[in-house]
Order: C-alpha cells, then structure tokens, then sequence
C-alpha cells in the first residue's frame, strides 16, 4: 500500500485522506454500505466550539469524532437538515503515530473504525469490549 511508505515530510491532509481511503475499502460492504453518505474530512485540529464541548483541555486529545444521529437513533421520519460526518483530525493523529510507532495506516484505519462504530451506535465502552474479544 502506497500510503503506508515513509515520509520525508510530515504526511499531508491529502495523505491521510488517501490512507483513510484505502482503509475504507478494506470495509465489508455489508456494512460499507450504511456509511456511504457519510462524509470524512481531515482537518488539521478539531474546532474551538468541539473543543469546548468535549472538554478537551488539548486539540491532541481527539484523534477523530463522529457527528450525526447514529443509525440506531434514526428514523424515517427524521428530517435531515445536514449529513453525517467523521473527522479525522490530522496532527493529533500525527502525534500519536510518532510516540507509538505503529503504522500510520493501521492508526488512521483504527481511528476511521471506531467512528464509523458511533455511526452505527455503539459507545466508546461497547468498541472496547469488542476489540478485546477479537484480540483475546
């Protein structure tokens, strides 16, 4: 995979929109296909109003972040008046690929997961427990 080669420079916007492309396609369809209207960005930290909301005390405290109603929140008679997106925020994720050393792909693809996992309702508590199953 191309996006998981070295870098000479710190990885662009544009990189990690083609590394969280690349991960997204690595999706079953079966469930690819509830997140298709769901619009990623990369963006290089989260905005003040997300940071005073979730009491961030660090804009590297927040890898990435799913806004929207979930699917197990959503109903037919909703009327949408925006569209369901996952952010990943660049340098934060950055940061934690230089102190933990792992693969960039494989954090922005974690990172991509667990958003689409609130996409589809889970909490942060319900990811855990099903990422220790699949490790265990």
């Amino acid at each position: 995979m191309a996006a998981t080669g070295k870098y000479a420079n710190a990885p662009t916007r544009g990189d990690i929109e083609a590394i969280a492309s690349e991960a997204f396609a690595t999706i079953p369809h079966a469930l690819a296909q509830h997140v298709a209207e769901v619009a990623i960005h990369v963006v290089d930290f989260p905005d003040d109003e997300t940071m005073e909301v979730l009491e961030l005390e660090s804009p590297f405290d927040l890898l990435g972040l799913y806004q929207g109603i979930s699917l197990d929140r959503k109903s037919v008679a909703d009327t949408l008046s925006d569209i369901d997106r996952i952010y990943l925020y660049r340098r934060p994720l950055l940061d934690y690929w230089c102190e933990s050393g792992e693969d960039l792909y494989h954090v922005v693809r974690h990172v991509l997961i667990h958003e689409i996992g609130h996409h589809f309702g889970f909490s942060d508590d319900d990811m855990e427990a099903i990422e220790a199953r699949a490790s265990g």
